[in-house]
Order: C-alpha cells, then structure tokens, then sequence
C-alpha cells in the first residue's frame, strides 16, 4: 500500500470513527478530549458535530488558524503534565480521540502504554477512546465495521 493510500484510510478511519463514537456517547456525560491538535482537523470535526465542550492536549500551538481551541480549552504542554492538570481539575471525559505519534512505532506504543492510566483518570464510565494506538486499561470494542481493527483501535471505559 502507498503512503497515500495509508493516509486516506486513516482519515477515513478518523472519520467514521469520530462520528461513531460521537452517535456512541449521546447518553454519556462529560467533555472530550482531543490529544495532539496538529493541524486542526479532527477538532474541527468534532465541534462540527456536537456542542460538547472539547479539551485540547498538545505542545505547541501550530494548527490552521480556523481550527485554534479557546485559550480557556488548550492545555499546552506535555500530555502527561496535562492530563494531571485536567484530572485535578475535575476533568470529566466521555470521548477521548489519542491522536499522538511521531512514526516511530516502539516510541509511539510505549508512549501510548505510559499515557493510558493518565487518560483512565479522566475518563467516565462507558466513555469511549478513539485511538490508532493500542491503549491498556480500557476494555477493547469493536467499532464501525468500515475500519480495519488495525487501523484505529475503540476502547471503553469500564463502568
């Protein structure tokens, strides 16, 4: 498969997935999370469709600058610092899309080890993580059947 081909089934993927969880949570309370901004487009996507608050985790601020999250919203810094910063506030997450990776796999799947007990804190019952990461803690679901498992991984937050 080429790089481009890869790139437009991830963003396929990010897209039916954010729009399933979303459907997902309608009934759980809580904000969401979307962890490494970037350019901007998945955020966008969610407050497209819903009018839920949304946190944003990442280290610097360099998206399109339609898709800039209010100040109030954007926790810049290192995820870890900032999830502890938004569980102490009380943080309370129904969707989670865990968007962080640098293309180097062994660093990305330990960076994703060490960040899901940080995300578990935030977390509600039956709250949703999106992820193309594999996560720990979190009970692994199923999601739309037009993402490959190995694509994007769901998991649930246990109620």
């Amino acid at each position: 498969m080429s790089r481009l081909e890869s790139f437009r089934r991830r963003l396929t993927a990010q897209i039916d997935g954010l729009n399933w969880a979303i459907a997902q949570t309608t009934d759980v309370n809580g904000d969401f999370l979307e962890m490494g901004l970037g350019n901007g487009r998945t955020y966008d996507h969610l407050r497209s469709y819903s009018d839920r608050r949304i946190w944003v985790v990442d280290r610097v601020l360099q998206c399109h600058p339609d898709c800039v999250p209010p100040s109030a919203d954007f926790l810049q810094g290192e995820a870890d610092a900032m999830l502890e910063k938004l569980a102490d506030q009380g943080g309370r997450i129904a969707l989670t899309h865990y968007d962080f990776g640098t293309g180097n796999n062994d660093l990305d799947a330990a960076e994703a080890v060490r960040m899901s007990p940080l995300i578990a804190r935030v977390m509600v019952a039956d709250g949703l993580v999106l992820s193309s990461q594999k996560l720990v803690g979190f009970e692994q679901i199923s999601g739309p059947d037009s993402i490959s498992p190995d694509r994007y991984m769901f998991y649930r937050m246990p109620g």
